[in-house]
């Protein structure tokens, strides 16, 4: 089920790749010299109708280059605009967090567990494996069918291929099992903990 807010992400990344590839489209039609030889008619006054037109006239360009405010407001701008991009982006690419888990209660209509509990009592389990310092969990995807992104920080001593096999037979199926689900996809990654180097005599 996508959320309103991924729907509204879809919406305006179409809406801004249509204004993009158009505008695009007219320019290298312009540039060409289409409009001219195939006699296209385009609006009066429309600016890239032939080769050597530009978007804007000199007088245009350089009406506010002789006031103080003129470049820092332009820079400002642009910077806003950069930052306000980067951070949509970012959100894009952000897998987001389940915020509720449906669970099988048995009766045939289920029950919710806040994503929060759940991540927290499967870190606690992984937490508790022989060989992990610390663990992380995420939860994203559907809350019918969510998905499980852990972070394990490792002990000196661990064996990654064994903290993984215990993940996968105990933490997650434990976590499976309690949800009442079919599969719970989980994505791991390892890393050692840092410590200092031990003196040998």
């Amino acid at each position: 089920m996508r959320t309103a807010g991924a729907t509204v992400n879809r919406a305006l990344l179409g809406l801004v790749g249509l204004l993009l590839f158009g505008t695009g489209g007219l320019v290298v039609l312009g540039g060409l010299g289409l409009p001219a030889r195939r006699h296209l008619a385009l609006p009066a006054g429309w600016p890239w109708a032939r080769p050597d037109a530009v978007p804007l006239p000199a007088a245009d360009r350089t009406r506010f280059t002789d006031r103080g405010w003129w470049w820092p407001t332009v820079i400002a701008v642009l910077a806003v605009l950069v930052l306000l991009l980067l951070w949509w982006l970012l959100a894009q690419l952000r897998r987001r967090r389940l915020g509720t888990v449906l669970v099988d209660s048995g009766d045939g209509e289920g029950a919710v567990v806040t994503g929060r509990a759940l991540e927290a009592a499967v870190a606690a389990e992984a937490a508790a494996v022989d060989g992990v310092d610390r663990a992380a969990v995420a939860l994203t995807g559907r809350r019918t069918a969510p998905q499980l992104r852990a972070l394990l920080v490792l002990a000196p001593h661990a064996d990654p291929g064994i903290v993984v096999l215990r993940l996968s037979e105990d933490v997650v199926a434990h976590a499976r099992t309690s949800a009442g689900l079919a599969e719970l996809p989980t994505e791991v990654r390892l890393r050692a903990v840092r410590h200092r180097a031990e003196r040998v005599s």
